[in-house]
């Protein structure tokens, strides 16, 4: 049996010289993997350069009964980048992003919304020029939203406190440890502010936003248990 489906490229697994695993989230879907038979023809080199990480692609699959997982029958690019794959900083993001959401979204099922925010998402950082310092800072805190987490700013006044493990600002502190202190509670505030029209309205220093990644991965690990280890992560925070 097969069947098309549109996805984003999360990771790739090298099974032996000639198979990959492709890990997706797709818009069909969900989350999925499918294995990819590499071959020594000039065409399916050219193909394999399509499983880095954050390609949007429209896939064709193949399943079987007696197989445990799918096979990518067919692939193409469904939106060309003009500017990630030649800009560094675009790439360190784009790969942090790509490792952030293969933990965030293991156990996703369909969310074409979800899916939608991410493609715009990056279709959005391939064509700006401006502002992408601050953009996986934006991407990671407006994704808690489709994940059922998103901060609650309606409690938010000066001075507050936050509480990660109920997502709420707060004036006196939790009566656990899991809590941000006034001054990582703003950095909360300041960040659910940021949209793409408005990322460069926000000069973050290098420290700034490296304790905002901090704060955020600490979020997401207290909601995620199973939230792993972030390899890409002291790349991007030399930028």
């Amino acid at each position: 049996m097969e069947s098309k489906t549109r996805g984003i490229v999360l990771r790739t697994v090298k099974i032996n010289d000639s198979k990959l695993i492709v890990d997706f989230l797709s818009r069909e879907e969900g989350r999925l993997s499918a294995v990819w038979k590499i071959t020594t023809s000039r065409t399916s080199k050219v193909r394999r350069q399509y499983f880095q990480p954050m390609t949007i692609l429209n896939v064709n699959l193949e399943r079987s009964p007696r197989q445990h997982m799918s096979r990518i029958k067919e692939a193409q690019i469904a939106i060309p980048y003009s500017s990630i794959s030649l800009d560094g900083k675009k790439m360190a993001i784009t790969f942090f992003l790509a490792e952030f959401m293969n933990y965030a979204t293991r156990s996703m099922h369909t969310d074409a919304l979800l899916y939608d925010f991410v493609e715009q998402s990056l279709t959005w950082l391939d064509a700006s020029n401006k502002g992408i310092a601050n953009f996986h800072l934006m991407f990671m805190v407006r994704m808690s939203l489709f994940l059922g987490f998103q901060p609650d700013m309606s409690t938010y006044e000066e001075g507050a406190l936050f509480d990660l493990r109920e997502g709420v600002f707060c004036t006196t502190a939790p009566l656990h440890s899991d809590f941000l202190n006034a001054e990582d509670a703003k950095k909360m505030q300041i960040l659910m502010r940021m949209s793409p029209s408005n990322l460069h309205l926000f000069p973050l220093s290098r420290n700034e936003r490296n304790r905002i990644i901090d704060i955020t991965l600490m979020y997401y690990r207290l909601h995620i248990p199973q939230f792993g280890e972030m390899k890409t992560l002291e790349v991007l925070r030399e930028l």
